[in-house]
Formats: structure tokens, sequence, C-alpha cells
């Protein structure tokens, strides 16, 4: 459970446990969040090469049951979740009538009624909004769990080694987007492949949140031998800029239809029935997106951050919408969103840093995959 406000910004379960680290702790979406432990650069080293230990109680859970939770959350989303299939997970979106992402979410199916929305801090309120209002004339019930929640992520090509000793689960058994009902160190919890850091990884929800820091110090004291640090925000944003996953409020915003993110794909325009913003996605997915999402790599060592904008032969083409040092590339690296029919073949490409033109190479997504 979620602890008392501290000088009205909310702390997860593990917030002593972030102290007592030594963590530089950030507000964040409104939550007292761990930045970095140490150093950044380690925290994110490690998850590539051994394993990262995360704190994602933020997140917000929301549990839809009832017999026509399925049909409703067709309805809700953009995905077919009634085709998924129980202890499987999948990533969609909810958007608004006119198309704007309002949040990318993932959605666990742990019964025939029942599922797991899982929501971004920042938009936890306005998805529980939502799918309330929608939820209107279905048998289904929504409840926002998420002041019972806490989260920890182990992340990392170990991390299934580190994890292993401390559940009942059968880890090979729990595929990609799988999730599995199970004990970690003795304590119920739901355990999902899933991430956001490009690794192969678990996220474990567990509940009642004060059970957390005892999982939390089981992992830290399995893991310290094999490479395992704790992660912070900052090495949780470079790990999923080189994955190239986005960031809500940075490539997605209400502004913007999936189809600017490159996600189409998770619109399910053939599933039968209506759904919120079906006509304003299937105007766009006739008309084609107005922007495109591109890999920016840098020559240079200036990095291009948020904001700043994309050129092609000095003509101003679009917008830098995240950009950080790249840890495993030893590079800058940004994603940007540029307008649609930009010929990317050809050209100078340059980012205008606080005025001065850098020089960029356009690539292609993601910036880093890892081995299979």
């Amino acid at each position: 459970m979620s602890q008392a406000p501290i000088g009205g910004v909310r702390t997860t379960p593990l917030h002593e446990v972030h102290t007592a680290l030594g963590a530089t702790l950030v507000d964040f979406a409104g939550w007292l969040m761990p930045l970095r432990y140490g150093s950044e650069g380690a925290e994110h080293r490690a998850v590539r090469e051994a394993a990262g230990l995360f704190d994602l109680s933020h997140m917000g859970e929301i549990r839809v049951r009832g017999p026509q939770a399925a049909e409703f959350l067709d309805y809700a989303l953009v995905g077919r979740l009634s085709t998924l299939a129980v202890e499987r997970a999948r990533y969609t979106m909810v958007v608004a009538e006119h198309g704007g992402v309002l949040d990318d979410l993932i959605v666990y199916r742990l019964a025939d009624d029942e599922y797991l929305v899982v929501a971004n801090a920042a938009n936890t309120d306005t998805v529980v909004a939502a799918l309330t209002e929608r939820a209107e004339g279905f048998d289904a019930t929504v409840t926002d769990e998420s002041a019972g929640y806490a989260l920890i992520a182990v992340q990392g090509p170990r991390a299934a080694e580190i994890l292993a000793p401390l559940t009942d689960a059968e880890l090979s058994g729990i595929g990609y987007y799988a999730a599995r009902r199970c004990t970690v160190a003795g304590v119920p919890a739901l355990v999902a492949r899933t991430g956001y850091t490009g690794e192969d990884g678990f996220e474990i929800f567990v509940t009642p949140g004060n059970e957390a820091p005892g999982v939390w110090e089981s992992l830290a004291k399995a893991g310290q031998p094999l490479g395992l640090l704790p992660a912070g925000l900052a090495a949780r944003d470079t790990l999923r800029l080189e994955a190239g996953m986005p960031l809500y409020g940075n490539e997605l915003n209400t502004s913007l239809t999936p189809y600017e993110a490159g996600l189409g794909r998770v619109v399910r325009l053939d599933k039968p029935g209506d759904f919120v913003g079906r006509a304003a996605l299937t105007a766009r997915a006739a008309s084609g997106p107005t922007q495109t999402l591109v890999g920016l790599v840098g020559r240079g060592r200036r990095v291009p951050r948020k904001g700043y904008g994309v050129l092609r032969d000095g003509v101003p083409v679009g917008v830098v919408t995240s950009g950080a040092p790249s840890p495993t590339l030893g590079k800058p690296i940004a994603i940007a969103a540029v307008d649609a029919g930009t010929d990317l073949s050809g050209g100078e490409f340059t980012v205008d840093v606080r005025g001065r033109a850098e020089a960029v190479d356009v690539v292609d997504l993601p910036f880093y995959r890892r081995e299979a």
C-alpha cells in the first residue's frame, strides 16, 4: 500500500528502502521516486549485462470484472481484448473520440471474466474515469486498486536466474507477455514476463503492497552476486529510449493518434462492433499519419533533447520527442517526430541544439535489440 504523502507527494511501499540505499529522490507524476542510486550509467549497464531492480509502484492497477468484461474492454480500448487468452497480456491504448491517445496500457487477462489494466502513473485517474464512464450499460465493474499494490521489476539477461529460486512458478513456462499467479519470497504475487527496458525480465505485482520490502530485499540478495543493481528512473528512461519504446507525454499524447507513433498495429479496426474512437481512427488509417517517428544518432557529443527542432538541409521538418546519451552506443541518441512525406533517404539532417546545428544520422528504431 502506498504510504502517506511527504509534502503532498506520494511515496511507494519501498520508500524506506530507497532512502536507506541513498537514492536521489524526485517528484515524478506526483510520486517521490528514485532517480538514481549511484551512477545511472552503471545502473543502465547492469540491466544490459546482468540485471536491474526497479520500483514501479507508482503505476496504476485497475481491475475489470464481470460477465461482460471482455465485451466492455473491446468497446473501451482500441485492441481486441476478448481474444486474449487467460494468463496472457497485451499492449493496447485508450483513446478519446477524436482518436487522441489518453494512455498506453498493458492489459492482463487473469480469468474469463477478470482483467488487470495497468496504466501510467500520471494518467491513472484519467484512465479510471474513462473506463468507468464507458462501462455504463455493460455488466462489468471497474475498480481502481492502485493503492493496494506494489510493483517490482527485475530486468536483464540474468533476471530469470535471480527470480527462479524465489518463486514457485516455473519461469520457463511463462512466455513473453504472459503472467502467472504464484508466490515470490513466500508472498502472493502476479509474475508477468513484461518490461520497459528491451531486455528479458519480469514485473512482480505484490498485494498487499506492504509486503514489497521483503520481496525487494530477497531479490537484491539473490541478485547481488550476479551483478544486479537497483536502478532508478534515469536508467529506465535511457533503457526504454535505446529500445525505441514510447513514453507518454513524449511520443504519445492526446493530440496524436496511435498511427502518429507508428503503433497503428495495436488498433483493431477489424474487430466487430463499435469502440470509442473508431470513426476517427478509421479516417486516420485511410489518410495516413501526419508524422513519423525516426531514430537520430548524433555525430558529435551534444545531446538532442525533447523539443529541439529537426532540420533537413536547413529546413525545419520535425521535433525531438526524447533524447539522451546512450550508454550502450556511446553516442547521443534521440527519437524525433518528422513530417509525413519527409525524404529520409538523403539530405543533411541536423538538430538545433541551443542555436547550433548538430549533425545527426537518421536510423531505424530501435537503436538496440537484444540477442534472441
